[in-house]
């Protein structure tokens, strides 16, 4: 990462290669490596006053995926049974509340479909579990849904509205279906409930952009979480549509909202100034 932020006693600013950086709208996009530093940067052009399509604090909430499920959860959306494992002393208990196997085992935070296994016997996951404690992860463990095995859906949302939407399926024997780990995807259209998941989930997580992934179960759509920096590629690719030019063309669209947001309160301002007329004396 090139950019450079330095605070002092006037405040925040921003570097790149030792120019300062004034920008009127940011999109991050942020690799999953560098969340925490990212989001730093991100909240600083927000204090500077920049337009930003996607906050620090919604980046950081998105990548957490306990966190974002629990706030899924709580607003009443549809997600799969899911524990996050705190220690080795808690593993027989998440194994036994999911109840059954196959199950899933991922790491609390990722990117593409790393680190997610699917575990079909209760020996290989505590050798699992035990070696993602030994690296510092955070284990996730949950439920499989059967009837989605290799296949996912992934919707694009664009403040409030779905942009695009394709399925992903995998490759061989494989049960995830990231593109980047060789599964196909093709456009495909969504129910209701699955455009109406969708958009709620971004809203609930404060994403103005989002790649929301859910699963689709016999009782409907599942959600598992929403990327603040989805890959663009194989959405595209699958569509036809150009999702990156309507994220542009959504935060030019703020950009212009804040101008004239902003010329009104100067008018209503000016015209508050001239009825109050001129000071008198006694003012």
């Amino acid at each position: 990462m090139s950019i450079t932020t330095a605070v002092d006693g006037e405040g925040g600013r921003i570097y790149h290669k030792g120019w300062p950086i004034e920008a009127d709208a940011v999109i991050p996009r942020i690799g999953f490596s560098i969340t925490r530093q990212g989001a730093s940067i991100v909240r600083q052009f927000e204090r500077l006053g920049s337009i930003v399509h996607n906050t620090a604090d919604s980046i950081l909430l998105s990548r957490d995926k306990i966190a974002a499920t629990q706030v899924m959860a709580e607003c009443g959306l549809p997600v799969p049974k899911t524990i996050r494992v705190a220690s080795m002393n808690d593993c027989m208990y998440a194994l036994r509340a999911i109840g059954s196997y196959p199950l899933v085992i991922k790491a609390s935070e990722g990117t593409q479909g790393s680190s997610v296994f699917l575990i079909d016997d209760e020996a290989r996951a505590i050798s699992l579990l035990s070696q993602m404690f030994e690296r510092g992860m955070r284990p996730l463990v949950q439920e499989y849904i059967g009837e989605s095995h290799g296949r996912d859906v992934r919707v694009i949302v664009v403040r409030g509205r779905v942009v695009a939407s394709m399925v992903r399926k995998a490759r061989g024997s494989e049960f995830r279906s990231n593109f980047h780990l060789g599964g196909s995807v093709e456009a495909v259209s969504l129910t209701s409930d699955q455009a109406n998941v969708a958009v709620r989930a971004a809203n609930e997580l404060g994403l103005d952009v989002a790649g929301v992934d859910m699963l689709e179960s016999a009782s409907g759509p599942l959600l598992l979480e929403a990327n603040s920096s989805p890959g663009l590629e194989g959405i595209e690719r699958a569509t036809g549509v150009n999702v990156a030019a309507r994220i542009v063309s959504s935060l030019r669209a703020r950009v212009r909202e804040a101008s004239e947001a902003a010329e009104d309160m100067r008018d209503t301002l000016e015209k508050s100034a001239n009825d109050l007329g001129p000071p008198t004396e006694s003012d």
